[in-house]
Formats: C-alpha cells, sequence, structure tokens
C-alpha cells in the first residue's frame, strides 16, 4: 500500500491546543497535535491511523493516543 499523501503532517483538530483528557491513561494536558501515522508493527501490513499527542500539565514528554481517546476538560 502506498503512503497516505498526508502521512506525518499535522491534521486539524478542534481540541488543538485546548486542555484534554486522555481516556485510556488519565493523563490531562494540552492537545499539542493530530498526525496520520503508521500504526503496524515491522513486517505487517500497514495501517494508518490518526494519533494525537497531548503535552502532561506541568511539562513534560507527550503522550500519545488514538485521537478517539481524547476529551475536552
Amino acid at each position: 500500500m502506498a503512503t497516505p499523501h498526508d502521512a506525518l503532517t499535522e491534521v486539524p483538530h478542534l481540541l488543538l491546543r485546548r486542555p484534554v483528557r486522555d481516556i485510556a491513561s488519565g493523563t490531562e494536558g494540552t492537545l499539542m497535535a493530530v498526525l496520520v501515522e503508521n500504526t503496524s508493527s515491522a513486517g505487517f501490513p500497514e495501517r494508518w491511523a490518526e494519533i494525537a499527542y497531548i503535552r502532561p500539565d506541568g511539562g513534560g514528554v507527550e503522550l500519545s493516543t488514538a485521537v478517539a481517546n481524547v476529551e475536552a476538560l
């Protein structure tokens, strides 16, 4: 499968730069970006998904999660 034309580029999202929570981990922070990424392991068929990046409150390393796991605070 060919790489999607918008792979690894930012996808518009209503909650960008706003306070959010990752419902999978409970992490609260700011939604910094949503990117289209290949989430499959090496040797397996490609699987493209929108991945959200949340910067925790107080700073630190951004958490990645499925965009469906992001909710507004």
